[in-house]
């Protein structure tokens, strides 16, 4: 018992470690398939795509932490890598990219963190997702 007990909690550990992590990537990547969606039929309402993408980001994945997303935006060929790109009406600006039939896409990256008992077996680690769409 004293021999694989340790081996066992170590193995558990992991395993619960790893879900944790693919949790977090179904929840960026169900995230990142809305906030496209979003962005795709906003085409005149909005004038400020990115917040409307961030903003939908965060509404649909509550379990990630906010502040460590890494947002790309591209909008008719011009990426934006900020949580707001506000236009002053939606026919200029970001919101003027939103062109019917273009493609509007959104990449969003995430660290992850695979460590156990204090050591992280992959420290460079990012989850990432990414959609594009036909502006409606």
């Amino acid at each position: 018992m004293a021999l694989t007990l340790p081996i066992l909690l170590l193995i558990i550990t992991g395993i619960f470690q790893f879900g944790l992590t693919l949790s977090h990537y179904l929840m960026l990547e169900n995230g990142v398939d809305i906030a496209a969606r979003a962005l795709a039929i906003a085409r005149g309402n909005t004038t400020d795509p990115c917040t409307l993408v961030s903003s939908t980001l965060q509404a649909a994945s509550p379990g990630l932490i906010t502040s460590s997303l890494s947002y790309t935006i591209t909008l008719n060929g011009t990426a934006y890598t900020t949580t707001s790109c506000s236009s002053s009406s939606t026919t200029s600006g970001a919101a003027g990219k939103l062109i019917q039939g273009s493609t509007a896409s959104v990449v969003v990256t995430y660290p992850c963190s695979l460590s156990l008992y204090g050591v992280n077996l992959a420290p460079s680690c990012r989850l990432g997702a990414s959609t594009s769409e036909l502006v409606q």
